[in-house]
């Protein structure tokens, strides 16, 4: 782990955790570092995230122990429907291009947390990534493997073909990639403030954009929409407190998979004997059957939070689990009525922000912005065509959302945490909590254990993907059991990638984790008032 007496910030690219560290050592505030962080992981890493995705947040304020949350995901055009797409021949949501792009609610994300939370002008938080887009960064090994897959993607579209390609390619590991368009969407952004992108040129080149192709979108759908502060939803794993965020997001999903696991042990052999993850798999299928049959925006449909996450009703579903067999079927229950990228950072008085942020596919619909070098995100895709279904389209609604950022806490320690991609996040949410809970692992032990995952939180069946590092013997027993297991590298993409950062009220201590699944880092600030350079100068020059 990073420890230190002050701030530090963790993300999946080390340049942008810097730029974060280096907004404390000015003074700025968690939520400033974050705002920082996120602007260059927008250009470092363009096909998780951006200025044309959405965002989740929560906020630990170290002062008062309160907590705040924060859903920023944008809705659907007013004028996109059901019928309009069924006309036009589609029996289901299409995952990609100009239907599935909903308002971008990252911006105005950070607005909102930059006006509760801020401390410096909302103009300096933007000039590392400028600087980025402007003079090129190295493209890391990881992100640049995503890059190139998605190729063809890129390809259909001529203005994303220009952007982000080189020569018709993907940037290899190592080549120098730079980006002007959005460098000037960023410096428009900084200097207007946020009413840029919802009513002036950006929002102009988005409604640009998507007339040419064809969109729905319009000026209005971008001037009304606001982010949303919301009341974390929780529940408490054998004493520690959990916090996720309410539908439209599946932060519940993670909560009643640990209420499930709470009605059983920890396994004496440990959190990769297969006693221990039979447990973690049967109980995430149970609770990612409810969240494909309840999830969807709350504004429009009922959705039975509270019944999902009593204890009773996990004590129902845990009875369900046979210790010996997987469950290739699992149903929903009746409960009682009642690709992303993720950081966390905190300041030097302790506040936390657990921040998690998406295009959702690869470069999201594959649409680029004409003129402003960012993807419009994707996040309809999940919408369905069928009205019975709580998560049906309908303009102006939320769709469902797979991003969700996490808080626990316990005594003196606080801690954010996150591990984004899509399906995996629920069941890696709480496999994080099990290994620090049950298990006693330090914030870097309990990330990068092997994991396992899913494809998809609608199909589950018994399939199953799980890293190498499982021991063979105990993915054998799995699999006599009836899980299906694919088998993935030791530190797999597909498990997702995390951070953490834990602050202890007693010690002042903060300690922090970045994935090995990623090319990023955890960065701490410089003490304030040290900066090497201008101190190695006034040494140098007296002498000593």
């Amino acid at each position: 782990m990073v420890l230190s007496r002050y701030g530090i910030v963790a993300s999946s690219q080390v340049q942008a955790s810097q730029a974060g560290a280096d907004i404390l050592e000015h003074g700025g505030s968690a939520v400033d570092a974050a705002i920082a962080t996120n602007a260059v992981l927008g250009v470092m890493e363009p096909d998780m995230n951006g200025m044309g995705g959405d965002l989740f947040a929560i906020y630990w304020e170290a002062k008062t122990g309160k907590l705040y949350g924060l859903n920023a995901s944008g809705w659907a055009p007013k004028k996109l429907s059901i019928e309009y797409l069924k006309s036009k021949g589609d029996k289901e949501m299409p995952a990609r291009g100009i239907d599935t792009v909903t308002v971008p609610g990252a911006v105005e994300g950070w607005n909102k947390l930059h006006q509760r939370f801020g401390r410096l002008p909302w103009k300096e938080l933007f000039a590392p990534a400028i600087f980025y887009a402007q003079n090129g960064f190295a493209v890391q090994e990881l992100i640049g493997m995503d890059w190139r897959a998605s190729q063809k993607k890129l390809m259909a579209d001529p203005e994303s073909r220009r952007v982000f390609l080189m020569h018709d390619q993907g940037p290899d590991m190592g080549e120098i990639f730079r980006n002007p368009d959005v460098a000037k969407a960023l410096s428009l952004l900084a200097d207007g403030g946020p009413p840029v992108f919802y009513k002036g040129a950006i929002a102009k080149a988005i409604l640009a954009t998507s007339e040419e192709h064809g969109g729905k979108m319009t000026a209005e759908d971008l001037s009304d929409f606001s982010a949303e502060w919301v009341e974390p939803i929780s529940t408490t794993y054998r004493g520690w407190k959990v916090y996720e965020l309410p539908p439209n997001g599946q932060g519940m999903a993670a909560l009643e998979m640990l209420n499930i696991m709470e009605q059983f042990p920890p396994a004496k052999d440990g959190p990769l004997s297969l006693e221990e993850l039979h447990t973690r798999i049967e109980a995430m299928k149970l609770a990612y059957a409810d969240l494909a049959r309840y999830n969807a925006d709350p504004r429009f449909a009922k959705v039975p939070v509270a019944g999902l996450l009593s204890k009773e009703y996990a004590k129902e579903r845990a009875a369900l689990i046979n210790p010996d067999k997987a469950d290739c079927n699992t149903q929903a229950g009746h409960p009682p009525a009642g690709d992303t990228t993720y950081l966390t950072a905190v300041d030097r008085d302790g506040n936390i922000v657990s921040l998690i942020q998406s295009n959702f596919s690869s470069f999201g619909s594959g649409i680029t912005v004409k003129g402003m070098g960012f993807a419009l995100q994707n996040r309809g895709a999940l919408f369905m065509l069928d009205p019975t279904k709580p998560d049906a389209l309908a303009g102006h609604k939320r769709p469902f959302h797979t991003i969700i950022p996490a808080f626990m806490e316990h005594g003196d320690d606080h801690i954010g945490f996150g591990i984004m991609g899509g399906a995996n996040q629920p069941l890696a949410h709480a496999q994080f909590v099990s290994n620090v809970v049950d298990y006693g692992m330090n914030l870097q032990a309990a990330m990068e254990i092997a994991r396992f995952t899913v494809r998809s939180n609608f199909d589950i069946g018994c399939n199953i993907l799980i890293e190498d590092r499982v021991p063979a013997s105990v993915r054998q027993q799995l699999t006599s059991m009836g899980h299906q297991l694919e088998v993935r590298g030791d530190f797999s993409l597909y498990m997702g990638r995390g951070q953490a950062i834990d602050h202890n009220t007693k010690t002042g201590l903060n300690s922090a984790a970045s994935d090995a699944r990623t090319d990023g880092s955890a960065e701490p600030e410089l003490p304030p008032g040290l900066h090497l350079g201008k101190n190695t100068a006034e040494t140098s020059g007296t002498g000593k």
